[in-house]
């Protein structure tokens, strides 16, 4: 999310005399989407519109209806931090952790139109 933003505010900026940030818009689609869902939730001020295809807005009820259940632990908690030889259901705490590192934690910061 910080290198999306980081990239849109360098282009802004080096592009000025020919890009208005006022209108400035995100789209995306699966991992795509995702980071479209976090950035108009966590930068409202910066992204003023939105279109997300097949987003992930929820890890957390997402993890046991997938069959890319290891990209949520991984996207949630790093590489490393789920023993796949152990096969399990996520614990009280871990899906708390997935619904904080989902884009629908941000959702009552969105202020741009949003197509999904």
């Amino acid at each position: 999310v910080k290198d999306v933003v980081y990239a849109t505010e360098t282009i802004l900026k080096s592009h000025s005399s020919i890009l208005n940030a006022d209108r400035v818009g995100i789209c995306g689609g699966s991992h795509g989407g995702y980071l479209s869902g976090h950035c108009t939730g966590q930068y409202p001020d910066l992204f003023k519109v939105s279109a997300m295809r097949n987003p992930v807005t929820n890890i957390a009820t997402m993890v046991t209806a997938t069959d890319i259940m290891d990209w949520c632990y991984i996207e949630t908690f790093g590489i490393g931090q789920y023993d796949w030889t152990k096969f399990r259901g996520p614990t009280k705490e871990e899906l708390a952790g997935m619904w904080e590192a989902s884009p629908i934690a941000h959702v009552e910061n969105v202020r741009a139109p949003t197509l999904v």
